[in-house]
């Protein structure tokens, strides 16, 4: 299903979804690989973007190969988001996102993220702003409210798109329930009624199952997902094919599986250089090989090779075993 955000065309309805520390540059490259209609990055402080410090600027860099990409910013100051917001049209983004969802206490103490859901007015002047600071379309990610007493998403929905929103995405929980229980799929189906925008359904799909089902409860455009993808950057090319054809594609081979980890890797140590690739690329080793054989003693050795050329020998090694082990069957 092909999605209309202003000028922007996504030819999937199937999205990648911003995580701190994950949806990085050589993440989502690989992702969009597979298919995806659009990634997003890490959510990125306006002040830090304001303030240009290496870490941001690495953060909201993007290449050719994963437009159209979304750079998703988070604030609780209009002026500061609209500076930040036109400094990332600036660096070839083709999306700018405005995160209200995220409820870390860091982020929400500073009157950002899922905190904004309690300050309606100054929610809408930090889209009025950023909507009005570039020529590309804005979007925004909430959640369905503060907590159950206060599920205010449809509201601010329709407040957000008479302010010039072109997408909106909803995690289908309360900021006070942070990740914990289910998502509510149905209740995304009350943002869905209220605007005349895109919008996109998001929490809990881990499964092509879940993808088929949220969007039939939600009544959705699309799905964006986020956990799904750990060590599985191909998860969202087989939702897409389900979603498509009912066909359910299996995992790739090990050995392509082992390429594709191999990639990462090597992208990874190329964008952060070798002492911060090496660290970074852990989380992801261990989601990879969670589940394969020798997986636990493999990652427990491997979280302690600080060289970034022995760290992939014994990738190779391990991955070279499994194969081994099933010729041999």
């Amino acid at each position: 299903m092909v999605i209309q955000i202003g000028p922007v065309t996504l030819d999937s309805n199937v999205l990648l979804a911003p995580m701190s520390g994950v949806s990085d540059l050589p993440f989502r490259r690989l992702v969009k690989a597979q298919g995806a209609g659009l990634v997003v990055s890490e959510m990125i402080a306006s002040q830090a973007m304001i303030r240009q410090n290496v870490k941001t600027l690495k953060m909201a860099t993007n290449c050719a190969e994963e437009f159209p990409m979304a750079v998703q910013l988070a604030g609780c100051e209009p002026e500061v988001m609209a500076e930040a917001a036109k400094l990332n049209a600036d660096r070839g983004a083709a999306i700018i996102d405005i995160n209200m969802g995220c409820p870390v206490k860091k982020v929400v103490n500073g009157h950002a993220g899922s905190a904004l859901m309690r300050e309606e007015a100054t929610a809408i002047g930090i889209i009025e702003a950023t909507v009005n600071a570039v020529d590309l379309p804005v979007t925004l990610k909430m959640r369905t409210g503060w907590d159950d007493d206060s599920r205010n998403a449809p509201r601010l929905a329709r407040m957000a798109e008479q302010a010039g929103v072109r997408m909106i995405t909803v995690h289908g929980r309360t900021r006070c329930q942070f990740y914990n229980g289910r998502a509510d799929w149905d209740f995304i189906a009350e943002v869905k009624d209220a605007v005349s925008i895109p919008v996109i359904a998001n929490g809990d799909v881990t499964t092509v199952d879940d993808a088929k089902t949220i969007l039939e409860k939600s009544c959705a455009d699309g799905v964006m997902i986020g956990r799904g993808t750990y060590g599985k950057p191909w998860f969202l090319s087989q939702v897409i094919e389900f979603l498509r054809s009912g066909r359910r594609v299996p995992d790739p081979a090990i050995d392509r599986q082992h390429a594709i980890l191999r990639r990462h890797y090597t992208d990874m140590i190329s964008h952060y250089g070798e002492v911060g690739g090496v660290r970074m690329a852990r989380k992801h080793i261990g989601w990879y090989t969670k589940g394969l054989t020798n997986s636990a003693e493999f990652r427990s050795r491997i979280n302690h090779i600080a060289d970034a050329r022995d760290a992939l020998e014994a990738i190779d090694a391990f991955y070279g075993a499994i194969l081994e082990g099933q010729e041999a069957a």
